[in-house]
Formats: structure tokens, sequence, C-alpha cells
């Protein structure tokens, strides 16, 4: 973790993934895999190498949580990126962090902290 953290990010709108993506480099931590539906998110969920995950809670129509039930299951700490509140997901997945947008960089920051205490990352700029 000495390079940072590794991000899967999951966003169907190109622009507000770049945005993330953005923030995730600026904060010292990399982004290894993108998705922006649930099916190719639902094979990287199980095969990607990464630390955390950060996903947005509608895709294209179609709600993340068959994602977000496969990276519980690989034990992976994620938070939900959204402008719904947490009245739209599942019972069981209520209880993860959401961080609502639009998005501002000490909020994902705060955000990253609290999943990972103590992981090396950049200040804000």
């Amino acid at each position: 973790m000495a390079d940072g953290l590794s991000v899967f990010l999951v966003e169907d709108e190109a622009l507000i993934r770049m945005m993330i993506a953005d923030m995730v480099v600026e904060l010292g931590h990399h982004v290894v895999a993108e998705a922006d539906n649930v099916q190719d998110a639902s094979a990287f969920a199980m095969t990607a190498q990464y630390d955390m995950a950060i996903l947005d809670i509608n895709l294209m129509g179609v709600y993340v949580d068959p994602v977000a039930d496969l990276i519980e299951r690989r034990g992976k700490p994620f938070m939900f990126a959204t402008g719904y509140g947490p009245e739209l997901l599942p019972s069981l997945l209520r209880r993860r962090p959401i961080l609502r947008k639009p998005i501002a960089m000490d909020q994902l920051k705060a955000m990253i902290d609290s999943l990972f205490p103590g992981a090396p990352v950049k200040a804000p700029h």
C-alpha cells in the first residue's frame, strides 16, 4: 500500500468516471479497473485485483447491488457514489458509506481514510 490503494471504479457517466478517477490519482491511489455497466462490473468484481471499490448505484437504469454483493463476498470494502439516498439500497447494503454527488475531493479523501485508517494518501489540492 506504499504506492496507494488499488481502486475499482464503477460509473456509467464517462465524464463523472474520469473526474473520480482523477481524484483517486490525485489522492495518491490508482484505478485498476473501470466499468460502466452491471455485466462488466460483475466480471471485474470477481477477477480484478483491487483494495476497494467505488460504485455508482444506478448504471443505465440498472441498480448496482448484484455487483456490490459480489464485492462483499470477496471481503473488499466499497462505497457508493450517488445522488440517491440510502433508501434505494437493499437493506443489507445500507450500512455502506455513501459519497454524495457532486463529489468533493475532501469528501472522497475522508471516505477512503475511514475505510483504510493510516493508508498513505496525499493531501487534496
